[in-house]
């Protein structure tokens, strides 16, 4: 069962549910903006069309990717010609409101080029061609992947940043700025001040001792994941761990039918297990009666292998059967001049990794009850650290492989201009009543 909105994220729905405003949604981490999202989906009377710019985040919000759904080419489009089939400038002409999630990993070059794709189907020169557009993400966790030499030079040449909130097309239209401030997956208040300290980059010497005095306790050896920076660290410590425990491997193999896009699974393609390991659940349960068994991130040990998994997750053993990923594209239906979502792959697969180790960019979107902290030799991107203590219920689950260094502590500037202008517009979700 779906969670109820609370008075903020209702707020919110409304003013995109009832108004034409491009709306930015962002707030920080465990606000609630996966819930707010997934609510608008199911409830909108608008015809809605949802991507993202990764394959990943486009099957977590049952939409379709950016490029996909616009058949852009990959690369910085510039000022390139869009070609443009009929049918899509149909289904291009169709939507009323389109949503971007994860819009912090969107160039400004990808944001314009939506724009002048949705202006080119309809004919029309106002921005994104009169459609809305409603923005979810928060800036001070993922930032756009910077691509070859060549096309760093042209941002530096073009943009003020490679950032979505420095396109061209903000020039000419209003972004209304949305923080939810209601934080949802931690409790305790001193946590959550320390956590806002992170998120911008104004930890005090007393933060970071409490951090680290707090990380410093040794870790319990099970029901404990390590959030890592690097993938061979990942990589070492899941094969280190499946290696050490006795009895015999055994393979799962995912079923994968239609055109996946590449490689971008939603889990792995081949899974290795042996009873005892750790493993985490990539996706909330969704055969369970009432409560839910598990959800997106939850730690267990696997006790069986059969045709399915038996999973103990907090002292319950669980059987876990294979769940399968559907991969969408909209398409115009000229029967009832509507959109329709079509379903043009399936991924089949047990919804488990092995989870000794993560890496922090995986862990986006999960909610872990203990964690240890690996940065490596450095935090190498700005929001990283961020992410990864953030992704934590509890300062008293927070456990470091090294004590935390100012260096770790990185905000991108662009994001301070940015947000510190945000801070001065209305926000709707402070004021909701």
């Amino acid at each position: 069962m779906a969670p109820a909105l609370s008075r903020e994220q209702q707020a919110v729905f409304d003013l995109i549910e009832h108004g034409r405003d491009h709306v930015f949604v962002t707030g920080r981490a465990g606000t609630g903006k996966s819930t707010l999202l997934n609510h608008l989906a199911w409830n909108t009377e608008k015809q809605l069309v949802i991507c993202a710019p990764t394959g990943v985040a486009a099957l977590n919000v049952g939409g379709q990717t950016i490029h996909s759904l616009f058949r852009l080419p990959i690369g910085v489009i510039a000022d390139h010609p869009i070609d443009q089939s009929d049918e899509l400038k149909k289904l291009l002409n169709t939507i009323d409101t389109l949503v971007v999630d994860e819009v912090s990993m969107v160039n400004a070059d990808l944001m314009d080029a939506i724009d002048r794709s949705l202006r080119q189907a309809r004919k029309r020169q106002t921005p994104f061609g009169g459609v809305q557009v409603v923005l979810f993400g928060d800036p001070y966790q993922l930032a756009p992947v910077p691509g070859s030499t060549e096309e760093r030079a042209y941002f530096a040449d073009t943009y003020r940043s490679m950032w979505f909130f420095d396109a061209r097309v903000w020039r000419e239209a209003e972004l209304k700025i949305v923080e939810l401030v209601e934080v949802h997956r931690q409790h305790e208040s001193e946590f959550k001040y320390m956590l806002n300290a992170v998120r911008h980059g104004m930890v005090t010497k007393q933060i970071a001792d409490r951090l680290n005095s707090v990380g410093a306790r040794p870790a319990p050896s099970d029901g404990v994941i390590t959030l890592a920076s690097r993938n061979d660290a990942v990589t070492r410590i899941n094969q280190s761990r499946l290696v050490r425990l006795p009895g015999r491997m055994q393979t799962a193999k995912a079923e994968i039918s239609g055109d996946f896009g590449g490689r971008n699974y939603p889990a792995e393609e081949t899974l290795d297990l042996k009873v005892g390991a750790q493993v985490m659940f990539l996706r909330n349960d969704t055969q369970g009666q009432g409560e839910m068994r598990w959800v997106n991130g939850s730690i267990g040990t696997v006790t069986r292998i059969a045709s399915n998994v038996h999973v103990e997750v907090e002292g319950t053993v669980h059987e876990v059967e294979p769940v399968t990923w559907e991969r969408h594209k909209y398409s115009y239906d000229p029967a009832t001049k509507k959109l329709s979502k079509d379903v043009v792959a399936e991924f089949t697969q047990f919804p488990l990794r092995l989870a000794w180790a993560v890496t922090i960019h995986k862990s986006q979107g999960k909610t872990y009850d203990q964690a240890i902290v690996d940065l490596g030799a450095r935090a190498f991107s700005p929001g990283q650290t961020y992410v990864a203590l953030s992704r934590i219920t509890a300062l008293d689950g927070l456990y470091l492989s090294r004590p935390l260094r100012p260096s770790d502590i990185m905000v991108d500037r662009d994001v301070e201009r940015f947000m510190a202008d945000a801070g001065r517009a209305p926000r709707v979700a402070q004021t909701a009543t």
